[in-house]
């Protein structure tokens, strides 16, 4: 299914002709608007004109999350304030709120972008779609919420808390899909249990939009288990636009990123230089259409791969991999290289693992420890100490074929690990170093 066909099956020929032109509109805007870039581009020795093709997009100056903190919160606008129809803005827990101004070009141009990513999953005009995320200042419940109305779909905007609520809602409106974090969306299917409800017989759930966190491939497992539906990855931000970035096709083989709207790079996270195709790195997105804040290599610190050829669904638009991580999230254990993806990849396909886990970090002679503690399901716990016991030599197995890292585990009781309403916090930090 496509909402813009022409567009999304577009020949690589015409889409470069676009991104080119867009390109070299995008660096005249903000060299004669913002005086940040102006001042970015002059350092490199460049005018706007130097600038005649895509592959030359490297020349050009990088864009960070400092940069937006260091011109809080409108030192890089490129309009007058009167043609700004909308802020959002980041939760700013370590210092200012990242500020992202919309006109109402901006604004019509993401809702298309949502509607795009929701018609690749098969959400139409017949669908009741809920919305279970936030609100206000957060980009994700407004960018879906506009994008699922623009196909015509029947709008639930139930936001986030209250999970018996959502289930009750899911239940008595028909609701027939939703967009959620991955982990709130195992929440709702333990809820929904706890309740008498089965989620995958007793909803109407067709399909399940999933982002704003890193998850992998065996949760995805678990939630299209729970909901007796596909899951389907999202990816955006809020400094580009929010969601609807990239996204999955009913193809699940890859995520398509609207090339017409976005220019994607990997880089190498520590020199800055350009990988090639399938050579994981971070991604970096110059934005093409954004009128109100265009972004010029922005650094997103995620880390992914562009995907070689096209896909089977007969988009033409580029594809990345499923998010890795950030970055900064990377731990270094006994000299390896370790992601949280990486764990939860390794134990969320395990029977007798439940819906949660903390990655635990604590010091031992200026090296980090880690332990895991995984949940186990009622059936696994009830079961008695030689079955934890024999659950924790299982997770510790798998951990150390995906890893090479022989990390401590620890069996806890079903549900014990917090649950959240947002974003889940996978790793905990001690703050006292271990003898």
């Amino acid at each position: 299914m496509f909402w813009q066909p022409k567009i999304e099956k577009m020949p690589p020929k015409s889409l470069l002709e676009i991104q080119t032109r867009r390109l070299k509109e995008t660096i005249k805007n903000v060299f004669e608007k913002n005086t940040f870039y102006r001042r970015k581009i002059l350092e490199k020795g460049l005018r706007p004109t130097d600038i005649k093709k895509v592959d030359q997009l490297e020349m050009l100056p990088f864009t960070t999350k400092l940069d937006f903190r260091e011109n809080y919160p409108f030192g890089l606008l490129a309009c007058s304030m009167s043609k700004v129809v909308r802020l959002h803005a980041s939760s700013g827990t370590t210092g200012d709120p990242t500020i992202v101004a919309y006109t109402r070009g901006d604004v019509e141009n993401w809702t298309d972008c949502i509607a795009r990513c929701l018609t690749m999953t098969g959400v139409t005009e017949k669908d009741v779609f809920q919305v279970i995320l936030g609100y206000g200042l957060f980009t994700g419940g407004l960018g879906f919420h506009y994008g699922a109305e623009k196909i015509g779909a029947t709008v639930v905007p139930s936001a986030t808390g209250n999970t018996r609520r959502q289930v009750k809602l899911m239940r008595d409106l028909k609701v027939t899909a939703f967009t959620s974090i991955p982990s709130y969306t195992l929440y709702l299917a333990e809820t929904a249990k706890a309740s008498g409800i089965d989620p995958e017989k007793d909803l109407n759930i067709n399909s399940v939009s999933c982002g704003a966190e890193v998850w992998s491939e065996a949760t995805r497992r678990r939630i299209e288990k729970e909901f007796g539906c596909k899951a389907y990855n999202s990816y955006g931000l809020s400094e580009v636009c929010g969601p609807g970035v990239a996204f999955e096709c009913s193809m699940q083989d890859g995520l398509h990123l609207w090339s017409d709207h976005f220019l994607a790079e990997i880089i190498d996270p520590k020199t800055g230089e350009r990988l090639e195709v399938e050579e994981e790195g971070e991604l970096v997105l110059t934005t093409l259409t954004r009128e109100a804040m265009p972004l010029l290599r922005y650094r997103t610190g995620d880390l992914t791969k562009i995907l070689d050829g096209p896909c089977n669904c007969g988009r033409t638009h580029q594809r990345i991999g499923w998010i890795k991580g950030r970055c900064d999230d990377m731990l270094k254990v006994r000299g390896v290289n370790l992601f949280p993806s990486q764990i939860e990849a390794a134990i969320m396909g395990l029977e007798g693992v439940g819906n949660s886990y903390q990655i635990l970090i604590s010091r031992r002679e200026h090296l980090d420890e880690v332990t895991v503690e995984v949940e186990a399901t009622e059936g696994s716990w009830g079961e008695g100490e030689s079955s934890t016991e024999e659950l924790a030599e299982r997770v510790r197995t798998e951990i150390r074929a995906v890893t090479g890292l022989n990390i401590q585990v620890k069996i806890v009781p079903p549900s014990s690990i917090p649950r959240v309403e947002g974003k889940v916090k996978r790793v905990v930090r001690g703050d006292v170093e271990t003898a």
